[in-house]
């Protein structure tokens, strides 16, 4: 809802506010990461512990979006303040990475999550996974293309099947396994960075949720009631889940678990269990892959919008209401990553590798910008300011900088192409200045408008 001046009413109550933050940040991720966080720390009480720091880090994070998020508000989010407090050209490398790494990164990474769980059900090829995984973005970005859109009523229906995996696996885990027999864990390299990437990357969303400061009543009061709520909340999630893969699978099995959740169920119901389980898995990753298709599209039209090298991302399709070139091209990069990940037979951990130091790259700068236009814009009205400044940002900006440097030294293959791919968006952005050049550098362009 907005007021007759076109700015966001203040309706939300604190607990819609923390119903919404829990729903944008619990996904599917925490079916699949957990074993890899396992094989990353060694013992249980380290495994657990990266999960509350991850809470931790998350919470801080939050607090600096929620004041970018009230202090200067537009629905380009991350672009909007990279813009304010860097400029045109850096802006632009963050939308370039939206379109080529983060984006199609994330529809790649959550079809794997899909395909794994539906080999549970249809084990037929050693590349079952990939397979399903690329058919899966194929088809709904046909889709999306031909104008077909999931109501309201199949958006929850989605939610409601992963809230009750959820419920399931903790029930299964707590209620009916014993104690596993302690077994050696695999040889894969113990490194604590490597497995607070992939905690992070569960937690994922936190910075959407701190757009809600728009439209919550009494922000300054209860911006941080929401935020610490609603990370509480998901970390106690994520803590149950963890300890019912831990009682019922132990570290060891649960390091090697291509499916966790499947081999969970297997262990305490049998064989149906963990078929039921990877059906509901599979059906809720199909909505988010679905999801992130539709918002990865808008911004890529808005991006052929203000660049005219882009141009033709920004054509809008009248008949079917959307941008088929965006969708298309966003489908087919996708696809290409889905083959990539294949190839060395690692799938959802090298889309991982290939979205997280750009991630973490562009989260730094966010930090940082924070801090630049406090000093360059003091006077600025800041509904929400964050507190302990500069404590809180500085903090969020370390981990950054560490999570930065850790998916670059512990990662493979699949990191070093996402940083080759954003390095080339330099060189677009030569060819694309080209286009805009009569610009005024102090105006924001569309895409900050229509993201």
């Amino acid at each position: 809802m907005t007021d007759p001046d076109g700015t966001p009413r203040r309706l939300l109550t604190v607990t819609e506010g923390v119903a919404l933050t829990v729903g944008i940040v619990v996904g599917v991720g925490i079916f699949k990461t957990p074993s890899l966080v396992a094989s990353s720390t060694g013992t249980p009480g380290l495994f657990l512990a990266a999960w509350l720091i991850g809470g931790l880090i998350s919470f801080a994070g939050a607090l600096c979006y929620a004041e970018l998020a009230t202090a200067f508000p537009g629905a380009g989010g991350d672009y909007h303040y990279l813009y304010r407090a860097f400029g045109r050209k850096l802006a632009f490398l963050f939308a370039w990475a939206r379109m080529t790494v983060i984006q199609p990164g994330s529809i790649a990474m959550l079809a794997f999550v899909l395909g794994d769980y539906l080999v549970q059900l249809f084990p037929f090829h050693p590349y079952g996974s990939a397979f399903f995984a690329a058919a899966t973005i194929a088809v709904l970005t046909f889709l999306n293309v031909t104008g077909t859109r999931r109501g309201a009523r199949t958006q929850s229906f989605l939610t409601l099947l992963k809230i009750l995996g959820l419920v399931t696996v903790i029930g299964a885990g707590l209620s009916f396994a014993s104690t596993p027999s302690p077994a050696p864990l695999p040889q894969t390299g113990m490194t604590f960075g490597l497995a607070m990437v992939f905690v992070l990357l569960t937690f994922g969303g936190w910075n959407e949720a701190a757009y809600l400061s728009a439209e919550l009543t009494d922000t300054r009061r209860n911006m941080v009631r929401v935020l610490l709520w609603g990370i509480a909340i998901i970390v106690a999630i994520y803590l149950l889940i963890c300890v019912a893969y831990l009682k019922c699978l132990g570290l060891a099995d649960m390091s090697r678990s291509e499916a966790v959740a499947a081999d969970l169920m297997r262990r305490t119901i049998g064989e149906g269990g963990a078929k039921f389980i990877s059906f509901l898995i599979a059906l809720s990753a199909l909505g988010s892959v679905n999801a992130t298709i539709i918002t990865g599209a808008r911004t890529n039209y808005a991006l052929g919008r203000d660049f005219p090298l882009f141009g033709f991302l920004g054509r809008w399709n009248q008949g079917t209401s959307t941008p088929q070139h965006a969708l298309m091209l966003q489908g087919a990069i996708s696809v290409a990553l889905v083959l990539f990940g294949a190839v060395g037979r690692r799938g959802f951990v090298t889309m991982v590798e290939y979205t997280a130091p750009v991630f973490w790259l562009f989260f730094l700068l966010a930090g940082i910008s924070l801090i630049l236009l406090r000093i360059r814009d003091p006077g600025a009205k800041r509904p929400f300011k964050v507190p302990l400044y500069p404590l809180t940002p500085l903090f969020f900006c370390a981990t950054c900088l560490y999570m930065l440097q850790s998916s670059l030294a512990y990662t493979g293959t699949g990191a070093l192409v996402g940083v080759v791919v954003l390095f080339a968006g330099m060189l677009v952005l030569v060819v694309a200045r080209r286009g805009v050049a009569s610009r005024e550098d102090h105006d924001v362009p569309n895409l900050s408008k229509t993201q």
